[in-house]
């Protein structure tokens, strides 16, 4: 297994996190964003998540808050659009998009896997890869029914307290997912095992990326 860094770490290190739901980004990085925030001395965080209204987008923040407790400096965006439609709303998402590209210059970008076969999911990857051309992005996964999890070509390896922690908050602040039988603790933590089994980690856990362009 080769190991490389993610080079002479920038200061601060900034991150843009993009999910299309309010808890894509905790399910398939949460992990990772926590490792980074605890290895890295100065860490910058644009956390995006495009549909959640309601309950649900109070949900985003108070998670955000938790994940980010030790972030330098933080910016968290909800929008609304339309659960489900994101095909026909890629005007107004790629807008969203373009203004980020122009206020901000992450060092490391993650979203959602290109082949991912919610369509919501898909079409932030393809807006992504479409709007910054020039950026280090890694797409992470999400388990659900379509059985579409593929084999991943970059890890981050967690300690196994990091990993207790991302699921502690997911069942601690996603009341609203509390009731499907996929949100449960076995679920995140296998997963994040068999990535672990995946890539040989001595804590056993991981999280996998596929990352499509990497310069080294």
């Amino acid at each position: 297994m080769m190991k490389l860094t993610l080079g002479e770490p920038s200061s601060p290190y900034r991150i843009l996190v993009i999910g299309c739901h309010s808890d894509d980004i905790e399910i398939g990085c949460g992990g990772t964003i926590l490792h980074l925030l605890d290895s890295l001395p100065s860490v910058e965080v644009c956390w995006v998540v495009l549909s959640a209204r309601g309950e649900r987008a109070e949900e985003v923040h108070r998670s955000a808050d938790a994940f980010l407790e030790k972030a330098e400096r933080r910016e968290v965006i909800v929008r609304d659009f339309r659960d489900g439609f994101f095909p026909y709303e890629g005007g107004p998402i790629k807008d969203l998009f373009e203004d980020l590209k122009q206020r901000i210059s992450p060092d490391l970008i993650l979203t959602h896997y290109r082949k991912d076969l919610h369509q919501d999911h898909r079409i932030a990857s393809e807006l992504t890869w479409n709007t910054f051309r020039d950026h280090l992005i890694l797409e992470y996964e999400i388990p659900k029914y379509d059985g579409d999890f593929g084999s991943p070509n970059v890890y981050f390896h967690l300690s196994e307290a990091i990993s207790n922690q991302k699921v502690e908050n997911l069942l601690r602040f996603f009341g609203t997912q509390r009731e499907r039988r996929w949100f449960t603790k076995d679920l995140f933590l296998s997963v994040l095992r068999v990535r672990g089994m995946e890539s040989n980690s001595p804590s056993r856990y991981a999280e996998g990326f596929y990352g499509r362009k990497v310069v080294l």
